[in-house]
């Protein structure tokens, strides 16, 4: 659901940040929520580590039964799998969610990618009738992630109630370290192809060999291309019909890079929000974003430069759990 469809009962997405410090201040935050949302028939969703789960259910005692999980390293092994997982499970049905990233092995660019996916969340889920409670433990959380909670979520909960974050920012707004820097140039030799409508097809046959001579397996090459194959038939038919790729490989990582004269970014949050299903546009992007490890994009004088990073080794979890 698209946030800007009201919906008809009037509920809509609450999205809240839960700093706890203990299992003691764990369960008081949330026994309650639960419990609440389960006497309103809501279906009730926990993402949370398997020790936590457990003190849930305990606490839970009869109704324990009721309390629907996901493993956590696999929902949250992707960040834009994640958002579509959570989007599939809220669409249509009055839900509760309960997540609690793992932090545990995450780089810089990881980090900035899943604190976008908290602000992200607001645009993708305003209009469904869920509750999402983001949990904050004492431990682990990189420091760049908790100086966030306040500006990617609109409500905190504490040991005084919820109360609204002072700090939040629109997702369209937020701005995170290197948003507002031009892309660095290839780091290391690169192949550059220009691409026109009639040169899709070799385009495709293009990247999977680059890819397969780069050491990525075939599924994983087969994504790529896939991707590219997105970006590029939307230059050709919605840009200046004519485009330039330039692949690299820069340590255990693949890099594509589309770069389309003639495009523009329209979209605030482009590739973010899942397209409806009465659309014929908007899928590129949001493909791209749940295959690619990450995508990046930059318009400056003119050109739109869409930049898709796969790593070579294996994929990680689908996010679905």
């Amino acid at each position: 659901m698209r946030p800007d469809r009201a919906r008809p009962d009037g509920e809509s997405l609450r999205h809240v940040a839960v700093p706890y410090d203990s299992d003691e201040a764990f369960l008081r935050l949330l026994l309650p929520r639960v419990r609440d949302a389960l006497r309103e028939d809501r279906r009730v969703l926990a993402v949370v580590a398997p020790a936590r789960l457990e003190l849930l259910r305990k606490a839970l005692g009869d109704d324990a039964g009721r309390l629907d999980s996901r493993a956590c390293g696999s929902w949250y092994a992707h960040p834009h799998r994640a958002l579509a997982a959570c989007h599939e499970y809220a669409l249509g049905r009055r839900t509760l969610v309960i997540g609690e990233p793992a932090w545990a092995g995450r780089t810089e660019r990881e980090v900035r990618e899943w604190i976008r996916y908290e602000s992200v969340i607001n645009a993708a889920l305003g209009g469904a009738a869920a509750e999402l409670l983001c949990l904050y433990g004492p431990y682990g959380v990189p420091e760049e992630a908790r100086a966030h909670v306040p500006l990617t979520h609109p409500y905190l909960l504490g040991p005084y109630g919820e109360t609204p974050s002072p700090g939040f920012v629109q997702p369209h707004e937020l701005v995170l370290t290197g948003d507002d820097q031009p892309l660095p140039g290839p780091d290391g030799q690169a192949e550059s192809v220009r691409f026109t409508a009639p040169e899709l097809r070799r385009l495709r046959h293009t990247v999977r060999d680059y890819a397969r001579a780069a050491g990525m397996d075939r599924d994983l090459a087969a994504s790529l291309v896939l991707s590219v194959s997105e970006i590029a038939a939307n230059s050709v038919e919605h840009g200046a019909g004519h485009g330039t790729i330039t692949m690299w490989v820069n340590g255990r990582e693949l890099i594509c890079e589309l770069a389309d004269p003639g495009g523009a970014l329209e979209d605030p949050l482009p590739g973010y929000i899942p397209p409806e299903p009465e659309s014929s546009r908007g899928y590129g992007l949001w493909i791209s974003r749940q295959l690619c490890d990450l995508v990046e994009l930059r318009a400056d004088d003119g050109t739109l430069r869409v930049r898709l990073h796969m790593r070579l080794g294996e994929r990680r979890g689908s996010g679905a759990g």
